[in-house]
């Protein structure tokens, strides 16, 4: 294993693959360097000393300035480096593309739900959703309902962990309870045995639909359409209180403007309306029992990969993550397009430093002019509050490495792999041209997810240096270690350890093929994710405010 790496020719600093000690002698391209002080791995030290205000470039990118002098040899912080990123502008030059070689993959297939719309779902759920946060007890009313009824309850685990507590406690024995130590948890989730084309019913509960602006009601009620848009989706209930503001007609605009001949089935319950609760609940149960008797009707059928629609997403993300997980799953996107299928790189306030690459990768102009509309808006937002993207790392990020938002971004783009930018969608908007695809959201983990998913991603990659739980309702997340450390150490939130790119186990192009393979397994369901077998069903909306 190397004990550093520079990730580009024109970089001025070295990544530490490795815990490096004070005094350590490198010799790197007829440099002799002596290391000032201890670096951990995923750390950056200068090649040459450099003055104040000198540029530091990673990933042959400015990602920020000295704001200090820094010696030869010396670590990189943000007590001598602070954020600075290119500006961008108009496209100035068009890619050249190198498809890489999927002759292997030709003739692959994957078994999904065929939709009548055209797309393949990688899972067959039914949707229960409220409108407004005022429904949240009656969702949960009917989750708890059928969760039970149905075989879809996860495994009772910790209430069995508690109740062997209260057995020792009320037998006086305190000490067993000190000393008391749970089974390891393997999968927590019951398969269905009514309804087994049925992968689950899903809800999701939410704080909007009232009291904000009519944007974000707008705005939830286009998230929750591309939702029960999905490939992924069966059908739906719909529970509205009936006087908020997010409308049963907007959510039907919502639906239509999606797809003019939407037929899915999409049951809706006005509480304002009904006799009772108690009678819209029980008409609410009756009829969405029924319509699982349909649904389950659908099976699993060969599909080609061009149906696949992977989401690119990182979260508690590490100094390894731009050379590890980060480009392996580029690697997988890249591979996917040639096949003629479909990714979305998100989080726009992590692209900051990197948008004139993006913008000269826009297949047309107007996609770029689009691209550069919505980050100088997104920015301009957050500017206006007294923030920016350059407040983006969060306090994990920096303590492992990743000391400016353009350092972070640099790494993050990755994800994006080297192929051209078919379109650029705004939030809740849904993906249709094949290719890569920019998807405006938040660097928020969650909320970032939800509206990749809410936008057609049928699979989620979500890479993490830190380790992050993060999951989906709808779709299966899978979770990529950037390093072998936490891949051991959290071993039942990971899937995959990218870990091994680091060690030199694995090249990137290699391991973006594992990964491949592992999605395709996936979406036939041969293999459910940590996320998935934990039941980490996280739905945020975004209400359009200064989220990084």
């Amino acid at each position: 294993m190397n004990a550093y790496l520079q990730i580009h020719p024109d970089d001025n600093v070295l990544v530490a693959l490795q815990d490096l000690p004070a005094g350590t002698d490198i010799s790197f391209n007829g440099h002799n360097i002596q290391l000032q002080q201890n670096i951990s791995a995923k750390h950056k030290f200068l090649i040459t000393d450099i003055g104040e205000g000198a540029p530091i470039t990673m990933y042959g990118v400015l990602v920020g300035k000295a704001s200090k002098k820094i010696l030869q040899g010396e670590s990189i912080t943000t007590e001598n480096v602070i954020h600075d990123a290119n500006a961008f502008h108009e496209k100035d030059s068009s890619l050249e593309w190198q498809a890489p070689d999927v002759s292997k993959w030709k003739n692959r297939i994957f078994m999904g739900y065929r939709r009548s719309d055209g797309q393949v779902g990688t899972r067959n759920y039914w949707l229960v959703i409220p409108l407004v946060f005022c429904e949240n007890r009656n969702v949960t009313v009917i989750k708890t309902a059928f969760e039970k009824g149905l075989g879809f309850a996860p495994a009772e685990v910790y209430n069995e962990q508690v109740a062997d507590l209260v057995s020792l406690y009320k037998s006086g024995n305190l000490d067993a309870v000190k000393n008391y130590e749970a089974d390891a948890i393997t999968d927590t989730a019951k398969r269905n045995v009514v309804f087994p084309n049925i992968d689950g019913i899903k809800f999701l509960t939410h704080e909007g639909g009232c009291g904000g602006t009519r944007q974000d009601s707008d705005a939830l009620c286009a998230l929750l359409a591309g939702y029960i848009h999905h490939s992924n989706v069966a059908g739906a209930t719909i529970l509205s209180l009936g006087c908020q503001h997010a409308q049963v007609s907007i959510l039907q605009e919502s639906l239509k403007k999606l797809n003019p001949a939407f037929n899915k089935p999409v049951l809706v319950y006005e509480q304002q309306k009904s006799a009772s609760e108690f009678a819209m609940l029980s008409a609410a149960i009756k009829d969405t029992f029924l319509a699982l008797v349909e649904a389950n009707k659908q099976t699993r059928e060969p599909s080609p990969l061009s149906k696949l629609v992977i989401g690119l997403e990182c979260g508690g993300s590490d100094g390894f993550s731009g050379i590890s997980a980060n480009p392996a799953v580029g690697h997988t996107s890249d591979l996917l397009v040639a096949l003629g299928g479909t990714s979305i790189l998100s989080e726009f306030p992590e692209l900051c430093g990197v948008e004139q690459e993006l913008i000269n990768r826009c297949q047309t102009e107007e996609t770029s002019d689009k691209f550069i509309r919505i980050m100088r808006a997104y920015e301009n937002q957050a500017q206006s509050v007294g923030s920016g993207f350059y407040m983006n790392p969060s306090p994990g990020n920096i303590k492992d490495g990743l000391i400016t938002d353009a350092i972070k971004s640099a790494g993050a783009a990755k994800k994006g792999g080297t192929s051209p930018v078919t379109d650029v969608l705004d939030y809740t908007e849904y993906v249709t041209k094949p290719g890569l695809n920019l998807l405006c959201t938040p660097g928020n983990d969650v909320e970032s997810t939800s509206a990749e998913v809410g936008s057609g991603a049928n699979v989620v990659l979500f890479t993490t240096g830190l380790g992050t739980p993060t999951g989906n309702p709808i779709a299966p997340v899978v979770k990529l270690a950037t390093n072998t450390k936490l891949a051991t150490r959290m071993k039942d939130i990971i899937d995959i350890n990218t870990g091994t790119i680091i060690s030199g186990e694995r090249s990137i192009a290699e391991m973006g093929e594992e990964i491949l393979e592992y999605v395709i397994k996936t979406a036939s369901g041969e293999v459910h994710t940590k996320a998935e077998q934990l039941n980490q069903d996280d739905f945020i909306p975004w209400k359009r405010g200064v989220s990084l």
